[in-house]
């Protein structure tokens, strides 16, 4: 029986290395050790061996079995691994695979346009919540409840009193509680309304709020940075005007227009005028020693003017073909 043992391992190892595949393997293996295999049959013999011969028998049918079992498992991850190599393999004739590079949206370009326009103007860019409290975005910039100009600053309201902010003043407010004059921020971001969309109007859009506080800070301080601004943004020729507006945390105030040549009419872009001393009172900064002026943008409404964009929505749709005109 132990010679009949050490041909089954001379006849496995022989045929093994004829075994191509995983299932020749396994049929290999069957052939072996399945329950009707070779192994099988040899090992059934042990029974007609003495006592004595038992022992031997044994021990040579537990290394053989061992030893069958062990190549079989090395063939088969030898196998598995040569298959995965073979997925991973790269064929360096086919032709590769192309990425389109991706590019700044218009929006945020004309952001950082902005942004770093007034920083080389000595303005410093600052961010602040879009989830507000009513004091930040009303009470603060001297609308008090029930002012009939909160209709004009309407947003959304949640769940725990909180709001989402209706203009980027906000940022503004929780700078002057911190940060003493003088100082010059910008502040772009979101900011939301309850506004109809259509054309030039969105329910969620952005701004960019510039404030300036300082001794001596006067209405020409303010037409000074909004025109270099605008000659520098949109061309030296740019046509730019003021208008006489009300606005509850300025004072006196102005909405500033910009000639829309695509359009051929004037569009509002901005408002403006000097921190009302209310504001700046209560926000504990004296207003006979300091003034200030303030002014926040729409950032789709100057991108529009910019870029000769007819209907605002466009920014929003996510249409690749309008899109990479700014690439």
């Amino acid at each position: 029986m132990i010679g009949a043992l050490k041909k089954l391992e001379v006849d496995f190892r022989g045929e093994l290395p004829l075994v191509s595949n995983l299932d020749q393997l396994e049929a290999l293996k069957v052939k072996y050790l399945g329950r009707k295999g070779l192994f099988t049959s040899v090992s059934g013999r042990i029974a007609e061996l003495s006592k004595e011969e038992k022992k031997l028998a044994g021990q040579a049918m537990n290394r053989v079995k061992l030893l069958l079992e062990q190549l079989f498992a090395d063939r088969e991850s030898l196998f598995k691994s040569q298959a995965i190599s073979s997925e991973k393999k790269i064929d360096t004739t086919m032709p590769g695979t192309f990425y389109a590079p991706g590019s700044l949206h218009p929006l945020t370009r004309v952001i950082l346009d902005v942004t770093q326009l007034f920083e080389r103007l000595g303005f410093s860019v600052v961010d602040g919540p879009e989830v507000e409290t009513e004091y930040h975005n009303f009470e603060a910039l001297n609308i008090p409840p029930n002012h009939p100009a909160r209709d004009g600053f309407d947003t959304f309201y949640l769940e725990n009193g909180h709001l989402l902010r209706s203009q980027t003043s906000t940022v503004q407010i929780r700078i002057m509680e911190k940060v003493k004059p003088p100082l010059k921020i910008i502040a772009p971001g979101k900011v939301y309304r309850p506004d109809a969309t259509d054309a030039t109007h969105a329910f969620m859009f952005h701004q960019i709020e510039g404030l300036m506080v300082d001794k001596d800070t006067s209405f020409a301080d303010l037409k000074g940075a909004l025109l270099a601004f605008a000659k520098e943004f949109f061309g030296s020729k740019t046509r730019l005007r003021f208008r006489p507006h009300f606005f509850p945390f300025t004072e006196p105030s102005a909405e500033v227009d910009i000639f829309w040549e695509a359009q051929g009419q004037w569009l509002e872009i901005l408002g403006a005028g000097m921190v009302h001393p209310n504001v700046l009172s209560a926000l504990k900064i004296d207003p006979r020693a300091y003034a200030g002026f303030a002014f926040g943008m729409g950032v789709e409404r100057i991108a529009m003017l910019k870029y000769g964009v007819e209907d605002i929505r466009q920014f929003f749709e996510n249409d690749v073909r309008f899109l990479r005109q700014f690439e």
